[in-house]
Parts: C-alpha cells; structure tokens; sequence
C-alpha cells in the first residue's frame, strides 16, 4: 500500500504455548457456532465480520473465521510475517493468517509470494490478487482486504478493488 512504504514495524515477539492454545480454542469456538448465510455468497454481520454461505466446504468457512479473528486489528507493514499472533497485520500477513487457520498455509507469505502461490486463475470459493505491492483475498464474494479500511472498521468489505495489475490465483480445488 502506497501510504506505508517505508514505514518501520517493530519485529513481533514469538506467541507463547499459552497465546498459541488460545488462538486454537478461539478459532475452535468460531467455527462451533455454525453461522450460515442463504446462497452462494458469504454475508456480514452488524460487527462486519463474514458469514460463509452455507454451501461452501467447511475449508471456506475456516477461512472466514480464522479471517474474522484479525479482520478489526490494526494495519502495520510487516505484521503477521514475525508471528501468527501479532498487534497488527499487513496485507499479506492478513491473508496468511487466515488461510493458515483452514491450514491452507504453514507460513506467512509476502504478496510476491502468492503470485507464485496456488493454482492459476479464479477460484471458485477463494480468489488471490497479488502483485510485488499489495495484495487481497475475494472468500465466498467477499473482499478481505486492508485497503479502504477506515474508523477502524473491518477488513471484510462488499466492494470490488479497482485498477492495479494483479497476479490471480486460488487454492487448488477452492
């Protein structure tokens, strides 16, 4: 994102067992509520987090979660590269995690990384937009992205993104 290059991040401490055993019972408790929308698309709620539709495979709903848990934490460059639990999360680092909570992923990937990550193309569920500069996710018809978040909203948002040249690409089989 344009705004913070060169901007300076603080290395995030490792997480601790306890932190780590705590994100696994949160993403846990999420995922027992069984929250589902009507139709083909994920819905949001009135906090802005994402509701999976209830035809999409339990590994989408993961997503959406595991993305929900971060999705109001504050941008910072570099965040949630250092460590699954960070103060704050960049672009990359935003989609790592979450696609880390399905077990899609096993470590944080820059946005130069997933334009070589997945399979070419659309996916069906999930959809990757990434260029060496920035980089979002589209999950069920939602976009998880940290541009255009303001007031401290979510990164959750209905809109499209416009212009930009960005690698497209999907995790096989989603």
């Amino acid at each position: 994102e344009a705004s913070t290059e060169g901007a300076e991040s603080e290395p995030s401490e490792p997480a601790t067992d306890d932190e780590v055993r705590q994100d696994i019972k949160d993403l846990k408790a999420a995922l027992k509520t069984g929250r589902t929308v009507r139709g083909a698309r994920a819905g949001l709620d009135g906090r802005g987090d994402a509701i999976p539709p209830s035809g999409a495979p339990q590994t989408v709903a993961q997503v959406v979660e595991a993305a929900n848990l971060i999705a109001r934490k504050p941008y910072v460059y570099g965040g949630g590269h250092g460590a699954w639990r960070d103060r704050g999360y960049d672009c990359s680092g935003s989609v790592s995690f979450a696609l880390a909570g399905a077990g899609l992923l096993d470590r944080p990937l820059d946005s130069s990384g997933f334009m070589r990550w997945g399979s070419k193309g659309p996916g069906r569920w999930i959809t990757i937009y990434a260029n060496p500069g920035h980089m979002f996710m589209v999950v069920a018809g939602l976009r998880f992205d940290t541009s255009g978040r303001a007031d401290g909203g979510t990164r959750w948002q209905e809109g499209m993104r416009g212009g930009g040249s960005y690698a497209v690409r999907h995790p096989a089989g989603l």
